[in-house]
């Protein structure tokens, strides 16, 4: 009851003026039968193509800042915020020769700097400080990657979220960068032994995101004249590669969404001696994905679902590479989920996942197990190792557990904490338990349920909800120091495992895709009044969140079922689903969802696609849409349409349950933001969901 009148005090105070109106040019289109009207197609275009588009987002991001900076929370929540998002971060090392390559940053930087030791014990050294390269902390350290004697590294740079990386290499003795520049989009693919040269791809056309070309770069060469390998043959077809650590192979494929692709090997020596790119097929044809690990030899490994929907490790002879001649190394198993496999000197290291909780086990090289890698708890964990040495580190956070670092002695399997950040929270105040519901065909959905020891659970208690469920990226316990200003108030946090996602395997990332995604919003929907049931929250305490394919799923959850939020916090989002596929890279998403320009695909994307389903005199949630104008990814109409639409629809009482829009000129899809930025970035949309779930005061 209180909290009731403090959310409604608060609404009124605020005393909104109505949403600002936009104007209405209904294109009308036929797609397959059926007549689909679009009242707000000219916001399709971005502001460097429309000066009505850049003056209806000022308007609009006007409109939201008077909302936002103005909740009588935010100046307090702010200050909280500082602290908490000023936390280092240290990454798990990369060896290479006797050097130690790793990243950090200082609590008030706004973006990492990578560094170098000479030994495990020395000194370390500021090799890339990216902060140097602009005052206000847009450019970005994409990736990173030591050449195997540690004496050059090759590094991706990105401006103001957009993506578009580009690679330089420096050398590692001095720090100085070369002079090898290659734009388009870069992503590095394997340094030649003797580090002269590098695989890459890039984009061949940076305005077109299907023109991705495998290359060959010497250094010291202009990047014109580097061989092209292999050239992108459609919108679907995404060609791979990487080179052996001993240059013997290139090892690569085309990627077909992410429950399949191909694999093909080339001789590497026989293209030098050439200049012939001859690669030979070792899979084609096969709906499984096949994820190459690396090579022993002539031996290369795979981790690949076919006929092992929770994966299995089969080794390929590339001198004899028929299937006949395949072999199982590590079979698949019953309760696990293997996400990946590292190899070490003499050995292999197998990460799974159990109720998305990762566990590691350690392998000899023809698959005999030596046992467990003990991890500190149950969480969620990565390991970097390199297959010349037993040394490994070990990178583990949990949801009361900052991201540390351990070096990782594989030969014992001894765990020595090697790096943690202070944090100015004490975790143990928290308790996480896992929870289950039942979604709507009978399928167990688990959750993470985390908040304040001793909370009182009365009902009415606010609560986040956040999922993704999709592209089979699996949600672990993580730890988010900001969320101790919400929790520190008694909000419970949710993490639900939804179907879509690799938590089980690819029977569960298969069970939430195409023509099976409501299972997804299903899934959502029960974890949502699973909470409601056990007496965590209500309706009117009840946020929900998510970014990109996440947004999609927040877009449903308000168009679906507004009675079960208060609040919905969309994060660069699809809406648009029956035009997605023409924006940016969206047509790579097409193998996930399916394309509306096919009929049975149609159908079912109609069914569910929350910008054709809003109903005009609905009552729905309070809700914050973002966008980003550099997203290179999802493309910042769908949340521009999506406010105009809605706006203009709802009958909502605009001063308590506004919808709002905020476009990050300075931003993409979220990715390389300097600190400021994400200070403002997680004050607005908390402040928001404290606002509509009751715990917004001054």
């Amino acid at each position: 009851m209180i909290q009731s009148l403090l959310l409604a005090a608060t609404a009124a105070a605020i005393a909104l003026p109505a949403p600002p109106p936009t104007r209405i040019e209904t294109v009308t289109d036929t797609m397959h039968g059926q007549t689909i009207a679009d009242d707000y197609r000219w916001l399709e275009q971005l502001e460097s193509e429309s000066e009505a588009v850049r003056d209806w987002t000022t308007t609009q991001n006007d409109y939201t800042r008077s909302v936002l900076d103005h909740l009588p929370c935010r100046k307090a929540l702010e200050a909280r915020l500082e602290p908490l998002m000023t936390i280092g971060v240290v990454g798990a090392p990369r060896t290479a020769g006797t050097r130690y390559f790793y990243t950090a940053r200082e609590g008030t930087q706004n973006q990492p700097v990578l560094y170098v030791r000479e030994r495990f014990d020395a000194k370390p050294r500021a090799l890339l400080d990216v902060n140097a390269l602009s005052d206000k902390g847009l450019y970005a350290l994409d990736w990173f990657e030591p050449s195997f004697d540690g004496q050059r590294v090759a590094f991706g740079l990105s401006y103001a979220g957009d993506e578009m990386t580009k690679l330089m290499v420096l050398d590692a003795n001095t720090g100085a960068w070369l002079a090898d520049e290659i734009p388009g989009k870069v992503d590095f693919a394997g340094w030649s032994p003797d580090a002269t040269g590098f695989l890459y791809s890039r984009l061949a056309d940076p305005a077109d995101p299907y023109s991705r070309q495998i290359m060959s770069h010497e250094l010291g060469r202009h990047h014109r004249q580097d061989a092209v390998l292999l050239r992108q043959e459609a919108p679907s077809r995404i060609p791979f590669a990487s080179l052996s650590r001993d240059g013997r192979w290139i090892v690569g494929g085309i990627f077909e969404g992410w429950s399949k692709n191909e694999l093909f090997a080339a001789d590497a020596n026989a293209w030098r001696r050439t200049g012939d790119f001859a690669p030979f097929d070792l899979v084609k044809g096969i709906d499984a994905r096949f994820s190459p690990v690396g090579t022993d030899g002539d031996t290369l490994l795979v981790l690949t679902t076919w006929e092992a929907p929770n994966g299995r490790l089969l080794a390929i002879d590339l001198t004899h590479p028929e299937r006949s001649a395949w072999r199982e190394v590590v079979p698949e198993q019953d309760v696990a989920v293997r996400k990946e496999v590292a190899i070490a000197r003499g050995m292999l290291v197998a990460t799974y996942e159990k109720d998305a909780v990762t566990r590691m086990e350690r392998f000899r090289l023809d698959g005999a197990p030596i046992g467990p890698l003990e991890l500190p708890g149950l969480g969620d964990a990565s390991l970097v190792a390199n297959d010349d040495r037993t040394e490994a580190f070990v990178s583990y956070m949990s949801f009361n557990e900052p991201r540390s670092v351990y070096r990782a002695d594989l030969a014992t399997g001894e765990l020595a904490l090697w790096e943690r950040p202070e944090v100015p929270v004490d975790p143990s105040i928290l308790e996480v338990q896992q929870e289950w519901c039942t979604s709507k065909d009978g399928t167990r959905v688990p959750m993470f349920v985390v908040h304040r020891k001793g909370l009182s659970l009365d009902g009415n208690n606010p609560t986040l909800l956040y999922g993704y469920g999709g592209f089979n990226q699996s949600m672990t316990p993580f730890f988010s120091a900001v969320f101790f200003a919400w929790m520190e108030k008694g909000g419970v946090f949710v993490l639900a495992n939804l179907r879509g996602g690799g938590e089980y395997g690819e029977a569960w990332h298969q069970a939430g895709m195409l023509e099976r995604k409501q299972n997804v919003f299903d899934d959502l929907f029960a974890a949502a009044e699973h909470l409601i049931d056990r007496g965590y929250t209500s309706p009117a305490h009840l946020a929900v969140m998510g970014g990109s394919n996440g947004g999609l799923l927040t877009g449903v959850a308000a168009t679906q079922r507004p009675d079960l939020f208060a609040a919905v916090v969309c994060q660069v989002p699809l809406l648009d689903m029956l035009r997605y596929q023409q924006f940016l890279m969206a047509k790579f998403w097409v193998p996930e969802y399916g394309s509306p320009e096919d009929p049975q695909a149609f159908e079912w994307l109609r069914a569910y696609s929350p910008y054709q389903n809003i109903q005009k005199g609905r009552k729905y949630p309070a809700i914050l849409f973002t966008a980003g104008e550099n997203d290179s990814r999802v493309h910042p109409l769908h949340a521009r349409k999506m406010t105009a639409a809605m706006q203009a629809a709802a009958a909502n009482d605009f001063d308590a349950h506004p919808i709002l829009l905020w476009v990050d000129r300075e931003g993409g899809h979220g990715q390389g933001k300097p600190l400021a930025l994400r200070i403002r970035d997680v004050a607005d949309w908390l402040s928001f969901v404290m606002w509509q779930t009751g715990l917004c005061s001054g």
